[in-house]
């Protein structure tokens, strides 16, 4: 029988069956919100979304606290250039474990000050639901967090209200599979217990996709935004969820040789190029689409060409981010790269004994970057 419903399948699919070396080739069934939630360290209830990362991220107000206090002392992050006054219009933050990139979300997170934060989150297990041009939802009243509760905003309502339905999901599922939102939210959240969130995940998409998509919902954020006589930066902020280069031939990612001092610093002056090239000055859609060219293929967006979470995050928040502020006829955002780093460029905080720790293994041969940007009004 399972051979026959096999053989079935690659008829369908019109490619030719070769025994059971084939069956890879099948899709996984997509997991239910059962099976997402009995993987999530802390599960989600129909009201309030959980926390998928209890290891890597704080779960508690002590933890949270502790963290907060030591990633602002030395050794800082790499400074790319001078920060900006607190306000900015947006910002691009890490998601990675706390003791290894904590010291960048101390950078970038207190110069986000609105008290409504848009975050653009990457959707890492986007294949396995089937998720493609299209910007996923949360369905929540509230977020759990190490601080308490964090408010959805009412905007997503009235975005979800004003968006075509082809361009949207609003799915538990899918939200609480993924890490790289609850991951900047709980920094937001112990900054400004009053914060509110829109969560969105951004799948696989083509560039002129996720064009279409950033134009509808920037026309859809500013109407909403208008009506409460609210403004970018002051109001409102995007906040775009990423880590940069992962290295290592288990990420399948070795140009430079498996690893070694040489090669790291290969890859980590890569990154800062792109900090420093499409990532910074006047945001603008050749920009976005020059830094999706690098780390994608565009002819199969599916295909990393250098393995940055963020390949779909970043080109979308900075189309979202430019189109916002076209909106209300504003000059492009400057974007400004204000610190680097990476799993192995400082010493880890100090969190084993608070109960936290490291998802992956940090070292020359296993290696990622953590970028730090923000955007300001432009001139």
């Amino acid at each position: 029988m399972i051979r026959t419903l096999v053989a079935v399948a690659f008829l369908l699919a019109g490619l030719p069956g070769r025994g059971q070396a084939s069956l890879a080739l099948l899709p996984a069934p997509r997991p239910s919100l059962g099976e997402v939630r009995k993987g999530m360290g802390i599960p989600s209830t129909d009201d309030v979304r959980g926390q998928q990362d209890a290891i890597g991220f704080a779960s508690r107000a002590d933890q949270m606290a502790l963290v907060w206090e030591w990633s602002a002392r030395p050794p800082l992050p790499e400074a790319l250039g001078p920060k900006p006054a607190p306000g900015v219009l947006g910002a691009i933050c890490p998601h990675d474990d706390y003791l290894f990139a904590g010291r960048v979300y101390r950078q970038v997170v207190p110069l986000v000050t609105a008290r409504t934060i848009v975050l653009v989150g990457v959707f890492h297990k986007y294949r396995r639901f089937g998720a493609r041009n299209t910007l996923v939802f949360d369905p929540y009243r509230a977020w759990r967090s190490p601080d308490g509760e964090i408010r959805v905003s009412g905007l997503r309502k009235e975005l979800l209200a004003q968006l075509p339905p082809s361009d949207v999901i609003q799915d538990a599922a899918m939200q609480d599979s993924e890490h790289s939102v609850e991951a900047i939210a709980y920094w937001l959240k112990h900054q400004d217990p009053s914060v509110e969130i829109v969560s969105i995940l951004v799948p696989s998409a083509s560039f002129p996709r996720f064009r279409e998509l950033a134009s509808h919902l920037g026309h859809a954020l500013a109407a909403s935004m208008r009506k409460r006589g609210w403004t970018l930066g002051r109001d409102v902020a995007i906040v775009i969820s990423s880590d940069g280069i992962h290295y290592g031939t288990d990420f399948a990612y070795a140009p430079y040789g498996e690893g070694g001092v040489d090669a790291y610093l290969k890859a980590v002056a890569r990154d800062r190029e792109l900090l420093t090239g499409p990532l910074a000055g006047p945001v603008s859609p050749e920009k976005a689409e020059a830094f999706y060219s690098t780390v994608v293929d565009p002819q199969n967006p599916d295909a990393y060409r250098m393995p940055w979470c963020g390949r779909f995050s970043v080109p979308f928040g900075l189309l979202l981010l430019g189109e916002t502020a076209r909106e209300f006829g504003l000059p492009p955002p400057e974007g400004s790269p204000i610190a680097f780093g990476t799993s192995i460029s400082f010493p880890e905080l100090p969190v084993n004994p608070l109960g936290m720790g490291a998802t992956a293994p940090a070292n020359l041969y296993h290696f990622v970057s953590y970028p730090g940007v923000v955007f300001t009004g432009g001139k």
